[in-house]
């Protein structure tokens, strides 16, 4: 295997990426190299592509990126066991510490001492990645590479999907980008009644309808009240999964829910934003903040729905080849397409 590969790096300070020969990582001995065959382009990275304000205060330069993964397993660390030479495989991108308490409690997702591959650690846009042993996660033959490059985005929509029981209840979401399409699947896998997905954006909207049974809102459009009639549903929403990361959606949300309806937050306001409290206090809403995966959890609780019929493949709509990247995050910033997959074979 030769000592050098080609990478994705932040090189510079500035808009872009740059494909550049770094050297293949040497692993450590609880660590493995990863072969890289697929990787997914994620909102964060267009963050950094963009260098808008929370990349310039968070990655340093210069970062090979990149997070969302699949691959093999080519070399082991000398205390490595369990995991083979040859294995296919995803894995964590949180890289945890291990003293805190929340760490030492087995809630790893939740350890403050948590890094990023691609984001402060060097990451999976590159023909090589170096993971420790601990993050990593076998895929089974029902999921293929182009799928184990999407786990962590789909991990997010499925920490927030089933922070909170869905049988039966009437499921309101709001963002039809790629991580709420597919929690929308996950709410109807899981035996959600109706489940509603609300966005300006028609082509997400469209995309929505295609990947599963979901009812798509245009709220420039339509009233939610009169989607909530249509449905027969008298008091509003039981549950809602809030994907935007917009003040007005988060509103929209508290006023279409149910006495004591429940609210699971993934979006990310850009800075700070005016809530009114008053109609979440008198309302009785619980609200629960989503951060990542649950270090493991969500894995095999994922991974067990792909095997048994959760199909969020249509979510991707664009495949290229890893040295086409710049025409995947051209299309991924234009907000015309859904998951976007870059092939290093």
């Amino acid at each position: 295997m030769t000592n050098q590969m080609i990478a994705l790096e932040k090189s510079k300070p500035e808009t872009g990426l740059w494909r550049v020969e770094a050297p293949v990582p040497e692993i450590g001995h609880d660590d493995v190299l990863i072969r890289i065959n697929k990787t997914g382009i994620c909102g964060t990275d267009i963050h950094i592509w963009n260098w808008d304000e929370w990349a310039q205060r968070t990655v340093p330069v210069p970062l090979i990126t990149g997070h969302e993964f699949a691959g093999e397993i080519v070399e082991l660390g000398g205390d490595v066991t369990g995991l083979e030479i040859g294995q296919r495989c995803s894995g964590e991108g949180h890289l945890i510490g291990r003293q805190s308490r929340q760490s030492r409690a087995g809630r790893f997702h939740l350890d403050p001492e948590t890094r990023g591959i691609g984001v402060n650690e060097q990451g999976a846009f590159a023909e090589y990645l170096r993971l420790p042993a601990f993050n990593v996660v076998p895929l089974p033959d029902a999921v293929d590479d182009e799928i184990g490059a999407i786990l962590d985005p789909l991990g997010n929509a499925v920490h927030t999907a089933l922070s909170y029981d869905l049988v039966g209840e009437d499921v309101l979401i709001t963002g039809a980008g790629p991580i709420g399409i597919m929690a929308a699947a996950v709410a109807r896998h899981v035996g959600a009644r109706h489940v509603v997905i609300t966005d300006v954006n028609p082509a997400r909207l469209e995309l929505a309808a295609q990947v599963t049974d979901v009812v798509p809102v245009n709220v420039a459009q339509e009233d939610l009240r009169d989607v909530a009639a249509r449905l027969k549903m008298k008091q509003g929403f039981d549950v809602g999964l809030e994907m935007s990361g917009n003040q007005a959606a988060l509103d929209q949300m508290v006023e279409s829910l149910v006495m004591g309806g429940r609210i699971a937050l993934l979006g990310i306001p850009p800075g700070k934003s005016p809530v009114d409290w008053s109609r979440i206090v008198f309302k009785a809403i619980t609200l629960k903040g989503i951060y990542g995966r649950e270090i493991f959890e969500t894995w095999y609780k994922m991974i067990a729905m792909l095997e048994n019929g959760l199909d969020v493949r249509r979510v991707i709509t664009h495949r290229f080849a890893a040295q086409d990247f710049r025409e995947g995050f051209e299309i991924m910033r234009s907000g015309r397409s859904g998951k976007v997959v870059l092939d290093w074979r």
